[in-house]
């Protein structure tokens, strides 16, 4: 389940080099190439689905294992604890959310305020 032309599989599957947040079988985490705030990586699912918009029931734990992960990695990647601290997390899917890429992944950004974006 990977497509050739897809630049987050090519990530996933060591083809592009990135910077490695986190992997396992069935997700792979890396910095984000132009970060938005202090601490901002991506979590994907190695395989490739396109949005959120494709996903059904059958990937429900793949999301809890995502959803899971933000909380671990983001303080890892030095992101301050709640409540006093924390992070953002998004998922940009369609052209109207402003998908660049079209592989699901998820967004967590954090660090002191203001961030250049968002």
């Amino acid at each position: 389940m990977h497509d050739e032309n897809c630049l987050f599989c090519k990530i996933a599957a060591g083809n592009i080099p990135s910077k490695k947040v986190y992997e396992d079988d069935d997700v792979f985490a890396f910095h984000d190439i132009a970060p938005w705030s202090p601490v901002h990586f991506l979590i994907i699912p190695k395989a490739h689905i396109p949005s959120m918009a494709q996903l059904t029931e059958k990937d429900a734990a793949l999301m809890g294992k995502i959803m899971t992960l933000v909380p671990k990695l983001a303080l890892e990647q030095g992101c301050e604890p709640y409540p006093e601290g924390g992070y953002r997390v998004v998922a940009n899917t369609g052209d109207h959310g402003t998908q660049e890429v079209h592989h699901l992944h998820v967004h967590v950004m954090g660090g002191p305020r203001p961030w250049r974006k968002g």
